[in-house]
């Protein structure tokens, strides 16, 4: 079997792995940028698809289907991300005659509209939270609608996924900005401005389940994962199995999760994600069509590949596991490393990377498609990289998590690695009593100390120069660093 990439990045790397372990051949697609990319050298073959602006290349569904065709490939991978969870491309490569891997087209469609999969959740007799189940916009938002479901609430993009097009109104006097807010976003990031209210809960965790189906209905429940370390609605560090969750909880997750997976007669891999409040209750969010970010924690405990199976029912139309051989053992923690600043409002961040040292050990995994030499640019997401440990017991992982990284050295390109550190040695994390807002209130305590020292140093600095140079102040603060000025203009206040 031969099977096509339509992916970059770690993604496309692990897919390639397990395309070698299966003795399929993989062929990758690459944009200007990627020439030198990991991802294109792995694969058997690497076919050209753009320039470097993922519209023109990545998410060219002419120009994947143009190189699926040239290199004579019997499938497609979508990875996450770009194409994946678009059902116009899923139908489009089934049209051509190749195997798309992944979920049916119409699957797709229902699962991309958030409305539509409430309504298949609420038929399927799974808790979904109160909100407004049509789409709504500036001009047409309900007056009782606050008062129905109580503030706050939030708004949400019908289409798309990672966070973006959620905004929080606090109260009937932000509704209208936000949800103006949150349509733009929508718009620029999914070509669709619709948008729709939800209950906002809090303290709430982020808990998904993992599926399997074969699209004839049997779905497969392959354990959960905790995703409630988050920022900005983006998950930063998941963990399975989901502590603190006792088993009556589990198993009602579980049947949820498949009774929507039988409801969706569901293909491939996918995860149904809930959110539980402080009694446990759980409520329905949504269904992600696509293999995750964070699967490599769930094939630790159960000790399966799930790309290696994903790629095997494709092949066949079978599922080669059933139910009672999911077992689940010990812990698995995923950290993921991205290209940002914290100490900048996690700015993407660019630069070649002189230096770099991967963890190892037992019970550490890496996945990512980086090497020493290689560009790191802000064309595309900023995730690098994902930290994955294992222990027999929690307290073990983290020990091998704090360990790893520690170990973990990425030099010419600022990353979040120091961040992550502090997360997961936080009091919080250690005792898992973290909610989806935690990451809204933490101070890491090395950016703290950063903070403190800029502050002290600009300090310095403005009354420095506020002394010597009165008469050329503001020429003298134009040669200043930019952070140094921003700090001598605040910090000037009151000094004259």
């Amino acid at each position: 079997m031969k099977i096509l990439i339509a992916n970059r990045g770690e993604i496309a790397v692990r897919i390639m792995q397990a395309c070698r372990d299966l003795g399929f051949s993989s062929v990758a697609v690459y944009s200007d940028i990627d020439r030198e990319a990991l991802h294109t050298r792995y694969a058997d073959e690497a076919v050209y698809i753009g320039p470097t602006p993922a519209s023109q290349s990545y998410l060219s569904i002419d120009a994947i289907l143009s190189a699926a065709h040239k290199s004579g490939v019997d499938a497609v991978h979508p990875g996450y991300g770009f194409l994946s969870e678009n059902s116009v491309f899923a139908e489009k490569v089934e049209a051509e005659g190749f195997i798309f891997i992944g979920p049916t087209p119409q699957t797709i469609t229902l699962t991309g509209d958030k409305l539509a999969a409430r309504g298949i959740a609420a038929e399927a007799g799974v808790p979904i939270l109160p909100g407004c189940d049509f789409a709504i916009s500036n001009n047409q938002i309900p007056e009782s609608i606050g008062a129905e479901i109580g503030y706050p609430v939030l708004i949400k993009a019908v289409s798309g996924g990672g966070g973006r097009g959620i905004r929080l109104a606090r109260s009937k006097d932000e509704l209208k900005n936000v949800v103006d807010s949150a349509s733009q976003e929508a718009k620029l990031a999914f070509g669709d401005d619709h948008v729709f209210i939800e209950k906002f809960i809090r303290p709430a965790r982020h808990i998904e389940v993992q599926i399997l189906g074969d699209g004839k209905s049997n779905v497969l429940v392959i354990g959960e994962r905790e995703c409630s370390i988050q920022r900005r609605h983006q998950k930063l560090i998941e963990e399975s199995p989901a502590p603190r969750l006792d088993a009556l909880s589990r198993s009602r997750l579980y049947d949820a999760a498949r009774k929507i997976g039988l409801a969706l007669n569901y293909r491939s891999l996918g995860t149904v994600e809930f959110l539980m409040d402080s009694n446990s209750e759980f409520y329905f969010i949504e269904v992600n069509p696509r293999i995750q970010v964070e699967h490599p924690i769930t094939e630790m405990v159960t000790g399966i590949d799930l790309v290696n199976t994903q790629l095997l029912l494709a092949a066949s139309g079978c599922l080669t596991l059933k139910q009672d051989q999911i077992k689940l053992r010990g812990t698995a923690i995923e950290a993921r490393i991205i290209a940002e600043d914290p100490n900048q409002s996690f700015m993407p961040t660019s630069g070649q990377i002189s230096y770099l040292k991967i963890p190892g050990g037992a019970g550490v995994r890496v996945d990512s498609a980086l090497y020493q030499g290689m560009w790191v640019t802000t064309d595309y997401d900023s995730l690098i990289a994902k930290l994955i440990v294992w222990g027999e017991d929690r307290s073990t992982a983290i020990r091998r998590m704090i360990g790893a990284l520690d170990d973990f050295q990425i030099a010419g390109v600022t990353t979040d690695l120091c961040y992550l550190k502090d997360v997961v040695r936080s009091e919080a994390f250690l005792s898992a009593e973290v909610d989806t807002m935690y990451l809204e209130s933490f101070q890491s305590p090395e950016l703290e100390e950063l903070e403190i020292l800029e502050k002290e140093t600009s300090l310095a600095a403005a009354l420095f120069i506020h002394k010597k140079l009165k008469h050329k102040v503001h020429q003298t603060a134009k040669a200043v660093n930019h952070w140094r000025t921003v700090a001598w203009r605040e910090q000037m206040v009151g000094y004259y």
